[in-house]
């Protein structure tokens, strides 16, 4: 989607499985793990919202909460003109307590509570609540384009004027029983080393989940850390489309070559299979950028590219490339990242972002 007018980021907020909540970002600092998964780092909610209040949310809502919380303290707004969230999994841990209690109960004498917090929507209907924000609200559910398609909303609204700030956030949890069930797919390794995941090729990944919010603006700032250039999508290609040449022409319609790119993350994750792609696009262009990766940072999960996003526009702001480069040489400014990530080869998309 080519954008009429610019759009800014203007402050990020994330819980993931690296513990950069409220920190300054340290990508060097990379939490480790071992086994089939990684799980979010945290922080003491109590600090952040109203003790009450918590012990009615389940894990998912405390953690999109709390990194929605985050970025708006960061953006200075006291309340957006809309939040969207994107989920894949929604969520899962109501969802399967209410099962549970379903089966187990024969379908007799259940609360309803379980199966209310379960809809997908509530965790943007929480911030909202907390906020005391009336605005528009929307939640997207499509599979690994789920973050997607919530920014392409917010990037509508924007450019159409109908709002001025945006909140925008991906989130997905993981527990014993979805990864359980994932697993049999074969998706997930078993007892690999997230820093090692990369050099390790092999079939299937490491589970992940987080949440990571991000207020988008119509209006130039001095705060604004990042400008979010273009977002291109492409769905389930077949044989006969060459991804790595839709990726070419995406960087063209924004009459950019390589060489003005400073730096290529891809959503890499070390499964022989689905980093094929990426193989393919490191080759078309090497020797003329450089390289990083985020899901052995996150793990894999259907909105880890808004953990990209956040890695792109921390990049920006810090002016400094994570430690995971393929390229010898680290020196040099960063003005132009493109971040670009499929979902298990079906759901395929590339952001573009630039220094304000």
């Amino acid at each position: 989607m080519m954008m009429e007018n610019k759009v800014y980021i203007r402050s990020t907020g994330i819980i993931s499985p690296q513990a950069n909540f409220g920190k300054k970002e340290d990508f060097a600092l990379a939490s480790e793990y071992t086994g089939s998964s990684l799980h979010c780092i945290e922080p003491d909610y109590k600090s952040i919202l109203d003790p009450k209040l918590i012990r009615r949310m389940s894990r998912i809502i405390r953690m999109g909460a709390a990194a929605a919380l985050e970025c708006m303290v960061h953006s200075e707004v006291q309340q957006p003109d809309g939040i969207i969230t994107g989920t894949a999994y929604g969520c899962v841990e109501d969802t399967v307590s209410f099962l549970t209690k379903m089966v187990e109960n024969k379908e007799e004498l259940l609360t309803p509570t379980a199966f209310i917090q379960s809809t997908h929507n509530t965790v943007g209907s929480q911030i909202a609540l907390l906020l005391k924000c009336h605005q528009y609200n929307n939640t997207f559910v499509q599979r690994g384009f789920s973050f997607e398609h919530a920014l392409m909303d917010a990037l509508l609204l924007l450019n159409e004027n109908e709002a001025k700030t945006i909140l925008v956030g991906g989130i997905d949890e993981l527990n014993e029983t979805s990864e359980a069930i994932l697993k049999r797919f074969g998706l997930y390794r078993t007892n690999q080393n997230n820093l090692q995941l990369l050099t390790t090729s092999g079939k299937g990944s490491m589970a992940g989940e987080g949440a990571s919010f991000f207020l988008l603006s119509s209006e130039s700032s001095s705060g604004n850390i990042a400008c979010l250039d273009d977002l291109k999508m492409l769905f389930d290609p077949n044989e006969e489309t060459d991804v790595v040449q839709w990726i070419h022409y995406c960087l063209s319609e924004n009459n950019l070559t390589w060489e003005q790119i400073d730096l290529v993350i891809t959503g890499r994750n070390g499964n022989q299979q689905g980093d094929l792609i990426y193989d393919k696009l490191e080759f078309s262009i090497a020797k003329k950028t450089r390289f990083a990766y985020f899901k052995h940072l996150c793990g894999e999960y259907p909105t880890a590219s808004s953990f990209g996003m956040w890695m792109a526009v921390s990049s920006i702001r810090e002016n400094k490339i994570p430690f995971t480069v393929t390229s010898k040489t680290q020196s040099g400014t960063i003005r132009k990242v493109l971040l670009y990530n499929h979902d298990q080869n079906g759901h395929h998309s590339l952001m573009l972002f630039s220094a304000c």
